[in-house]
């Protein structure tokens, strides 16, 4: 428990300086490079070294954190390597997907489905226009994952009986997904079409919350419904 208490005290220290130091940029500007990677590996952290966990469902979180990982890399790069850090998060997205859909019954996640789909068909649509031609397609297949990603998680969520540990399990999954969905909108509606306040400041805290809420559902794991 020690362990834990010290990993999620560098998680918070670490995001700080990410977010801090992108804001302030300048002489500032290395604490965001070291603190936004730095925090993602801390929260892997978690997720390696949880307890109780079923470990197949630990390989996938682990595996889709360190797919975020570099997603974290590319994008903070200079330079323009968005595409390749779409790529990376979209693969992290299909690890979390495998991790969540054993034993989801459809009728579960049918809810969490609708209200999903609708938002993301909502949101490509308004932000359709601001798109890059080149960039349409790829942002229109992300957007599918990621919701795909949260509707397992909610649907798992959703899924009856669940009692317990598992519960804990499945609703720190589906809060993590939810908050993946809130980051990446503010992300993306930043960066095409520009003006949103407080832009890194929303992205990275929902961000590193939502990773966080994830590497969590990790522990007891085990228990959760088949």
């Amino acid at each position: 428990m020690g362990g834990r208490k010290v990993l999620t005290a560098g998680i918070v220290i670490a995001a700080a300086g990410a977010i801090l130091g992108g804001m302030a940029g300048g002489a500032w500007l290395p604490l965001h490079y070291v603190g936004k990677p730095l925090a993602t590996l801390l929260i892997l952290g978690v997720a390696a070294t949880a307890v109780d966990a079923d470990r197949r469902y630990r390989r996938w979180i682990v595996l889709g954190l360190v797919f975020s990982l570099m997603g974290d890399v590319w994008l903070m790069l200079p330079g323009d390597y968005f595409v390749a850090g779409l790529i990376a998060f979209l693969l992290a997205h299909l690890a979390y997907i495998s991790a969540f859909l054993p034993g989801l019954h459809r009728r579960a996640a049918l809810p969490a489905a609708l209200c999903l789909a609708a938002y993301a068909v909502g949101y490509v649509w308004l932000l359709w226009p601001y798109l890059p031609a080149a960039l349409r397609l790829p942002v229109l297949v992300y957007v599918g994952v990621l919701a795909l990603m949260a509707i397992a998680a909610l649907g798992r969520r959703l899924q009856q009986p669940v009692r317990g540990a598992s519960r804990d399990s499945s609703g720190r999954a589906a809060l993590g997904g939810v908050l993946f969905i809130a980051s990446d909108s503010v992300l993306a509606w930043d960066r095409f079409t520009g003006g949103v306040p407080l832009a890194l400041l929303l992205v990275l805290s929902t961000y590193y919350l939502a990773q966080w809420c994830i590497a969590c559902s990790v522990s007891a794991s085990a228990n959760r419904p088949r």
